[in-house]
């Protein structure tokens, strides 16, 4: 059996004297404590040496996709002739069984002999020492992880994440700082903070003026404008503050020098985040701008995992606590995340912030992909989608116009009716139309037969009630007969009188009760109210 033993000077081939220890893995490591046994156990049958740095990059690369080199198919076939050969890969050992027709073996008693080798490698090879092995690893591992990484110092977005998280932590900082001048310097001159509203221009008029007492003596052209001059100069002479000692202002100014040389490294870090977005992701910047795109590539952890993300979750990054709230409770997700604060989407009505946020992900992820993974270094993609975004943006608004107007596309404008009028020409298809008297109705003059059909309805009419008046009086006597029957009153008995007095009796009894019970009540409602 042969071991097959990559080194960063090239491939090692170790024949296995002793094959029959590989049959127990637990006592297998107890061969290589010293450089005599390891001999004993294995011994070096070929090396083939690398040429250069770039070869031996070529086949470690080759090795860890799992794949064999030129370089090592041509060794394995010179040396491996009907031997089976011990690898510490399993997709190798596949490889090599189909291409090279050369058993292959990998299971733990393999792995533990190659990592006995790994300890005595330089016992194992004459003329090989640490000194030696050493820097030739070293060499290795800079060039592999440079070709892993695809290393370049123009595609470095670590400095891109570092940047904008301390321009978001300076800004909390000049935040804290300028109200903390403001509240400090108000007990002194409150009045100020009305009218300097900007912190910058306010820590700069404080820093000049010290006491308001000197307000009047100074000049602050430089800072403010004539108008806000004239009205701070105005306020400090009446003004309602208390008396500051000389040691506060002196505390108060070092606080404002502080406010105004954070507010300057700022105004530096976001040129230099400029810099560094129009460098590393261009198109992405010419689409959503610096800081939108900075944020973007610190939520995501990097611009290649950026990249891999699509459009979808692109538009909402940075908007997970609103979305899974919204799964959970079953309710609309969100349409945009940190791209909400582009311009291109601070420019649409509200209505259409969601569809210009979908379309401007699906451009940003493209953008991305093209920064992350393409060669170019201009932002021609990023520039041409943005004037695509600004078209349908005025598309949808225009959409809207023409509904309101009645000219939307597959709607007939609205015109005011006009059945004379022919369309294109203004004449009429028919002339006006006059008064015709002819049409009036009239009332017709009574005549002889219709007096006479008048009078033979009169009479049915007056047969008719005679009629009806014979049938009533024939039904009143048996009604009035029935009507006496029940109002004739039963006999009373003797002992109804006597219950009509013991009911009045109880009634004028209840009444003398009642009062009294509600005394009783209102005593000792108070009673409780006392209490």
């Amino acid at each position: 059996m042969l071991a097959l033993f990559e080194t960063p000077g090239g491939f090692a081939l170790f024949k296995v004297l002793k094959e029959g220890k590989l049959s127990n893995v637990e006592d297998l490591g107890n061969e290589f404590l010293t450089a005599e046994s390891a001999r004993k156990m294995v011994q070096l049958k070929a090396f083939d040496k690398f040429d250069n740095t770039s070869d031996a990059l070529e086949a470690v690369a080759k090795l860890r996709e799992g794949t064999a080199s030129k370089s090592l198919r041509k060794f394995l076939k010179s040396n491996c002739d009907g031997e089976t050969l011990a690898v510490a890969d399993s997709k190798l050992g596949n490889i090599i069984k189909e291409k090279l027709k050369i058993d292959c073996v990998h299971n733990n008693a393999v792995m533990e002999l190659l990592r006995g080798v790994r300890s005595q490698f330089t016992e194992l090879i004459s003329g090989l020492g640490d000194n030696d092995l050493a820097p030739m690893s070293l060499g290795l591992s800079h060039s592999l992880a440079r070709y892993t990484l695809k290393f370049s110092s123009d595609k470095v977005d670590t400095m891109i994440i570092q940047a904008i998280g301390l321009l978001d932590d300076l800004d909390k900082e000049l935040n804290t700082y300028a109200m903390r001048v403001r509240e400090w310097y108000g007990w002194h001159f409150p009045e100020l903070a009305k009218i300097v509203q900007d912190n910058i221009l306010y820590a700069k008029a404080v820093k000049l003026m010290g006491d308001r007492i000197n307000a009047a003596k100074l000049d602050f052209s430089e800072i403010l404008a004539d108008e806000i001059e004239a009205d701070l100069k105005e306020a400090s002479v009446i003004s309602m503050g208390t008396e500051v000692s000389d040691l506060d202002l002196l505390h108060i100014r070092e606080l404002c020098d502080q406010v105004l040389s954070l507010a300057e490294y700022r105004a530096q870090l976001y040129d230099y985040l400029k810099s560094r977005m129009n460098t590393i992701a261009p198109n992405l910047t010419a689409l959503v701008g610096e800081l939108v795109g900075a944020r973007l590539i610190s939520h995501g952890g990097s611009l290649l995992n950026l990249s891999k993300q699509p459009g979808s979750t692109v538009q909402i990054l940075g908007a997970e606590k609103a979305l899974f709230r919204a799964l959970k409770t079953k309710h609309a997700t969100p349409k945009y995340g940190l791209i909400y604060h582009a311009s291109v989407v601070g420019q649409a009505a509200p209505k259409h912030k969601g569809k210009i946020s979908r379309s401007l992900a699906a451009k940003a992820a493209l953008a991305i992909r093209c920064d992350a993974l393409g060669d170019g270094q201009d932002n021609t993609m990023g520039v041409e989608n943005r004037l695509k975004l600004e078209a349908r943006l005025r598309n949808l608004e225009g959409k809207d116009l023409g509904r309101l107007s009645g000219s939307a596309k597959g709607k007939p404008k609205i015109e005011v009716y006009d059945k004379d009028k022919k369309k294109g020409s203004g004449g009429l298809i028919t002339p006006a139309k006059t008064y015709n008297p002819a049409a009036d109705s009239l009332l017709q003059t009574p005549t002889a037969d219709s007096e006479n059909g008048v009078k033979e309805k009169k009479d049915k009419k007056k047969k008719k009630k005679t009629d009806d008046e014979e049938e009533a009086k024939t039904e009143e006597p048996s009604k009035k007969k029935s009507k006496k029957k029940k109002s004739e009153p039963e006999p009373e008995t003797v002992e109804e009188p006597a219950k009509k007095e013991k009911k009045k009796r109880k009634h004028e009894e209840e009444e003398t009760e009642m009062p009294a019970k509600k005394k009783e009540k209102s005593e000792k409602k108070k009673k409780k109210s006392e209490v």
